[in-house]
Formats: C-alpha cells, structure tokens, sequence
C-alpha cells in the first residue's frame, strides 16, 4: 500500500468524475486501498465551498459498486478538499496539498490538458507528480502528435498515464494470462488454426445529449483508435519476455506496427435513423440535440484490417462497432478454421461449424468455447455444444470496475494498463487512410445491427452477433 499521496481531480465537478472517478476512489477506500495519508483535492471552475463539494460527493458515491457504509464515508470525506479555480489557473493548488507526491487527474476536454501542465509546470508542481489524461488523444497523427509535444513539455513518459478504461476491465486483462498461460490455446493462436476474428462494441445508447461532443467524433475516432485497436493489440501480440510493463507495451507498439494502414475500401461508415430500442421509438441521429441536421458524422463503423507479420498473414480481422444497436454487448470471437468432411461422408452431417472461442467483455464477463458432439441416438448426427466459465460465478466475486484498477495502477505508478505514447501515434497511423478519405455514409434504422453493407465485408460468412 502506498503510504502518502495526494489525489488531485481537476474537473471535478464534471460528468466524468461524478460517474466515474469520485465512486471508483469511494470503492477504493472502503477496500482499504487509498494512500494511508492524503487528500482528494477537487478542483473546478464552479465556485463552491469544501462543505458543498463534500455533499456532491456524498450524492456521486451513492452510485458506486459497494454499499454505502457511514465508517466508510467518515473516513472517506476527511479527505475531500475543493480549489476553485479561473481559466487553467491553479496557484491555489499548492496551499490544499498535504503530500509530496500527488496523482493528477485531468477529468477536462483535452483542449485544456496543455495549459493545465503548463501551469502546474509554473508553480512548481511537476515534481512528484504523475498526471492522467483521458482519450481521445488527438483527432488524428498530426494533433496527437502536437497534444504529446504540449505533455512531454513538462512531464517525462514515466510521469503520464493515458486511460483506456477498456484496459482495466477483467476480461481485457486476463486475454494475456488466457493466451500464454494455457498451451492448448497457445499452439494454436495462429493463421494455421484460425479462420477469421471479430471484434464487435455494440451499444443500445444513443448520444445521450451530447451530440456537441460527438458531433465532432465519431464511432472511428471514439471507439476504434483507442478501444478496440488496443484490445486487439493484446489479442494478437508476440508474448512479451516478461509481465513488466515496458516489455508489454514494446510488444503491443511492435504489433501494431504490423497492422496494415486500412484501405477505405474495406471500411463501412454508418449513421442510425428513428427507429426501435427495446420497444421503444428512439430519433435518428440527425434529430438529436446539439447534431446537425446534415451531420456526416459516423455512429457506426465496421472494418476489415490485416497484420502483416508472420503469426497471422492473411488472417481477416473484423472491427464493429456502433450506438443504437440491438444489444449492448462487447464480444471477441476467434473462429478456427474447417475441419476435412470426408471421415463423414455417408452420414447425417452435411456441413461442420467451426470451433469457435467467445471471449465476452461486457456486460458479462465470461468465456465460451464451442465444439461439436454426437446426438444420442443410432445416427451420427452432430450438434455444437459450448463450455462456458463465468467469472463472478467462478469466483464468487463481483469484478472490481474498471476506473478502480486503473486509479490504483496509476497511484502506484505502474504502466501496464496504460498507453505509451509511441503506440497512441501508431494506432492513428493506421486509421489515416481512411480519415483522410473517409467512405460514403450510409445509414441503419436504430434497433438494427447497423448498414446492410457490413454484411460485405464478411460474406459469405455472418457477424457473430446478429
């Protein structure tokens, strides 16, 4: 356990760090794991006293994973401070610190991440500071490069930790304990074994009244250059030479060196229109608040993407994802290749399903493993059966949510979980081509797995979920 350290949420009043962050850093105190001694010092533009900021906490906590608890709360609120503060002018900061060594949030739109560094840079403020930055990091290569040159200004690469808060989810992290840890799966994690993998982030949501923010966005920029280009990192990369995060994340930028930068021919933009959500009528994208009404911006994207190294030449990869879809669900499917037919010529079985592996990151963390097996009876008549581990039920345990992993790895400065800027470059280098050029839109009603053109890229097999 760490023994001193401030915490410091600049933007504390915000959407992100009433949802997220301040019932996350609750959910830490009451396991015990929050530094022995420190404060959380919220800072905001909205003026307000310590006392009100304590009763806004109290509210954004009620939402946390674990019960609500007075002993807890006591202790919790102890440490909660606020600094108001006037543009990016922090110089109240430093009198509502305790510790020497301090955790930085920066809960604010990534315009104001460099003038916030700079002036904790001004009032002697970067020493024994690690500083926490969330995506998007950039809106391509040249303004990601430009929003690292602001950061690496005031602090060293040691000193940032970009949040991917897909990283901190339990299924993300086991995928490199489930690859390397288990042979059977090992030998076979490979273009010799495997068909095709698909990756799909579906969301039931709309916009919800931030349309502003998306407006200028989109599904490729939200979710495929940060979330699923570093979960597929983790699913396709060389085994590193051990578990420290530096050889972790040099083998995660040597994949994605690999990927090919993704034609616009093999992307397919979409964008919903009124339609049904669990029965009810939801309005097109167009007729959100705060959307124009000829907006081109994309709430869905699927795309077809290849690794140009030796473990996976030729192998197709499948990235989906879009908002207004039938279900929320984030799934990874590994389908293996065909299996010869003729040891069942002259039987009931026309046409083999390929094994499959499922690995499920939300909402329900588990793995399943498809095969076939004989029907009772006096025919060979084959049916596909599947294994399946869940997580909470095998471990009797809710799954710590993401935003605590992530806020406790920061605290005790380890960067695994966290993107090193070099392959934060990288992932947008493979999307330039198709940002520079991006394809026509086409649109899907709302309830629906997104643009009859999706099918295309996978034909003449089917998306996995459908």
């Amino acid at each position: 356990m760490i023994e001193s350290q401030d915490i410091v949420i600049v933007g504390a009043t915000g959407n992100l760090a009433r949802r997220r962050l301040l019932p996350a850093l609750y959910d830490l105190e009451a396991q015990g794991h929050l530094p022995k001694r420190g404060r959380i010092v919220g800072a905001a533009r909205r003026p307000m006293s310590a006392e009100a900021f304590r009763g806004m906490v109290a509210e954004a906590v009620k939402g946390a994973r674990l019960p609500w608890d007075e002993k807890v709360w006591a202790s919790f609120s102890r440490r909660l401070d606020y600094v108001p503060f006037t543009g990016e002018d922090l110089s109240g900061l430093r009198e509502h610190l305790s510790e020497a060594s301090r955790l930085v949030y920066l809960a604010t739109p990534p315009a104001a991440f460099g003038p916030i560094v700079r002036d904790l840079a001004s009032h002697g403020l970067t020493e024994g500071s690690r500083v926490v930055i969330e995506k998007p990091f950039g809106r391509d290569i040249v303004s990601a490069r430009a929003l690292d040159a602001e950061l690496r200004e005031v602090f060293d690469e040691s000193q940032i930790f970009r949040i991917d808060h897909f990283l901190g989810k339990e299924t993300v992290q086991n995928i490199l304990v489930f690859r390397f840890g288990n042979s059977v799966f090992e030998r076979v994690w490979n273009r010799d074994a495997i068909d095709h993998i698909e990756l799909t982030v579906a969301e039931t949501v709309g916009v919800e009244g931030r349309g502003d923010f998306y407006e200028g966005v989109g599904a490729l920029r939200d979710v495929v250059q940060n979330h699923m280009l570093q979960i597929l990192s983790l699913l396709t990369m060389e085994p590193p030479a051990s578990f420290h995060a530096e050889n972790i994340r040099d083998e995660k930028l040597k994949l994605l060196r690999a990927v090919r930068p993704v034609s616009p021919g093999e992307v397919v933009r979409g964008q919903y229109t009124r339609g049904r959500i669990e029965g009810r009528e939801v309005p097109g994208y167009r007729d959100e608040e705060n959307v124009a009404p000829d907006s081109e911006t994309e709430t869905f994207v699927a795309l077809r993407l290849w690794i140009d190294n030796w473990r996976w030449a030729g192998v197709p990869i499948y990235l989906r994802t879009g908002k207004r879809l039938p279900r929320t669900a984030t799934e990874i499917e590994i389908a293996f290749r065909d299996v010869p037919t003729s040891y069942f010529a002259g039987t009931f079985v026309h046409q083999l399903q390929p094994n499959q592996l499922t690995l499920c990151i939300q909402p329900s963390e588990s793995i399943q493993f498809s095969f076939l097996a004989k029907k009772p009876g006096p025919e060979i008549e084959v049916e596909p059966v599947t294994m399946r581990f869940d997580y909470e039920a095998a471990f009797s345990v809710e799954p710590a949510e993401a935003y605590e992993r992530l806020l406790l790895e920061a605290m005790e400065g380890d960067h695994t979980l966290f993107v090193r800027g070099d392959s934060v470059e990288q992932a947008w280098s493979v999307l330039q081509p198709v940002l520079d050029a991006p394809p026509p839109l086409r649109f899907y009603p709302a309830g629906t797995w997104g643009p009859a053109e999706s099918q295309a890229l996978v034909a003449p097999k089917t998306w996995h979920l459908t």
